[in-house]
């Protein structure tokens, strides 16, 4: 996953793999291989150089985006606030989820 943060953030400068491996003072196959997700514990000494030639701090190198999380559609969002609005509570509505799953099974 780091690999392909690095190789965002070159791309993002616009350089050339070579272009950041000589920046960096690092060998370019090792940087390809950090790419390319096949080195994927580069040392604390090759993060350092990255992020700094990168102009990012190694927190930021190391963070991966998550997806993100599912939307509801308008007609979930309604049910979810009518529910709210009559009454039902959390742990009602999770009984009633535990019912209809075991409900479900019954019916296979």
């Amino acid at each position: 996953m780091i690999g392909k943060r690095i190789q965002e953030l070159r791309i993002q400068k616009g350089w050339s793999i070579s272009e950041l491996a000589v920046r960096a003072r690092i060998a370019k196959s090792y940087l390809s291989t950090i790419e390319r997700d096949i080195q994927s514990n580069p040392s604390v000494n090759v993060l350092e150089k990255l992020s700094y030639v990168l102009e990012v701090s190694i927190n930021e190198l190391l963070e991966t985006q998550a997806p993100p999380p599912p939307s509801l559609d308008s007609d979930w969002l309604k049910l979810v606030e009518e529910a709210m609005n009559s009454g039902v509570s959390k742990e009602q509505f999770r009984e009633f989820l535990e019912f209809n799953k075991w409900r479900n099974t019954k019916q296979i």
